[in-house]
């Protein structure tokens, strides 16, 4: 290789690092997002929200994240050690018995999550009768009451408060809020992906080869359409067993549909440029030009409408659970606790905190999406 090439080379390289893994009208639209403040920070408030819930187990358990029993190193907030380790003989240590607790005291440590409650953990030290108020509200001698040695007892701490107090069952809010956000973002984010890529490929066939394939779509998807979907949704599930994923698949059935008009406008548009045109002529498959050359140019309109639609999906997991037809029951749910505070009028901290919780998540994803809108539009990002 001759010095000349050499230096072309270098200088190649050069220039890709200083373009960075974004092309410079992704970088112009990542500017337009940052632009929108109330959108990039809603942005990072949602990640951070997100991530901290998908390690809710290190966070709210009624098990230790970690312990040291006779000099062996356990983490229980993972693995389910049996009682008879400890001394005792059911199949499942419960690490908030008193007996477990001293044992493992006088033969080692345990370090506690910041709340020790599971979303299905029932606390039967509550002041009065459930659903009881945030243990805040209590004065001391009332929070610690319900304990063996009263005031004294090690176990009135702050980690045993319920912070927003519990249900009717005795579960604790709080606990249940932290579980029930993880799987409702988890729920849209697979229904919102899985129903992109069934929608994109149907609108992509649709708008490219145009013809009878696309007026034949068009009629299924006219009659798709008409369908009343929550009526459809509540038969289905309440002849099939409630679970997550018989759930998200009742969803998909219609959820796809939404993608396919903005796809195929897009391809009707496109199919017919110089360049699809020139790509043919050269013998270039059909399926390379689709989602090489078309694609990038249709997701444009789709990227925009990704966080409505996670929107969406989120509000109808909670509006099934509010109705008694989504998860299966003792899930942490948002729409569940919406349901327990219209059943519990008496317990206001029920409702509210199910509807706060609701309304700043969405809220979150109206604003992202209202970014990602403005990162996308001509006429901000070429201004």
């Amino acid at each position: 290789m001759s010095e000349f090439q050499v230096e072309a080379e270098v200088e190649k390289v050069r220039d890709q690092a200083q373009r960075g893994w974004l092309s410079p009208i992704n970088k112009r639209r990542w500017e337009s997002f940052k632009a929108n403040r109330r959108g990039y920070w809603s942005l990072w408030i949602f990640l951070i929200l997100f991530v901290l819930s998908l390690f809710a187990e290190f966070i709210a358990n009624d098990k230790p994240v970690l312990a040291s029993y006779k000099g062996e190193i356990l983490v229980p907030a993972l693995v389910d050690y049996p009682e008879e380790k400890f001394g005792g003989f059911l199949a499942v240590t419960d690490y908030r018995d008193p007996f477990i607790q001293e044992e493992i005291k006088a033969n080692g440590w345990m370090i506690w999550p910041p709340i020790r409650y599971s979303y299905r953990t029932v606390n039967s030290e509550i002041p009065e009768a459930a659903p009881a108020k945030p243990s805040w509200l209590y004065d001391e001698e009332t929070r610690c009451q319900r304990y063996s040695e009263g005031l004294e007892d090690q176990r009135c701490t702050m980690g045993n408060w319920n912070w927003l107090g519990t249900d009717d069952q005795a579960r604790d809010v709080l606990a249940r809020v932290i579980y029930g956000f993880r799987i409702s973002v988890l729920f849209g984010l697979i229904l919102t992906a899985a129903s992109a890529v069934i929608g994109v490929t149907a609108g992509a066939v649709q708008g490219y080869f145009g013809g009878w394939t696309d007026l034949l779509f068009q009629r299924f998807i006219e009659i798709w359409s008409s369908i009343p979907v929550l009526y459809l949704i509540l038969i289905i599930a309440a002849v099939l067993p409630p679970g997550f994923f018989i759930l998200l698949g009742i969803m998909l059935l219609f959820s796809w549909v939404a993608f396919v008009g903005v796809v195929r406008a897009e391809f009707l548009r496109a199919r017919n440029f110089e360049y699809v045109s020139a790509a043919r002529a050269l013998g270039v498959p059909n399926r390379t030009i689709m989602f090489r050359h078309l694609l990038p140019n249709a997701m444009v309109a789709t990227l925009t409408f990704l966080p409505f639609i996670l929107n969406g999906s989120i509000t109808t997991l909670t509006s099934l659970d509010f109705l008694g037809f989504g998860l299966p029951p003792g899930s942490p749910s948002l729409g569940e606790l919406l349901r327990q505070g219209q059943r519990n009028l008496n317990a206001p901290w029920l409702g509210i905190t199910g509807f706060l919780s609701l309304s700043i998540m969405l809220s979150l994803l109206i604003f992202i999406g209202e970014a990602v809108r403005d990162a996308f539009d001509p006429r901000k990002t070429f201004k």
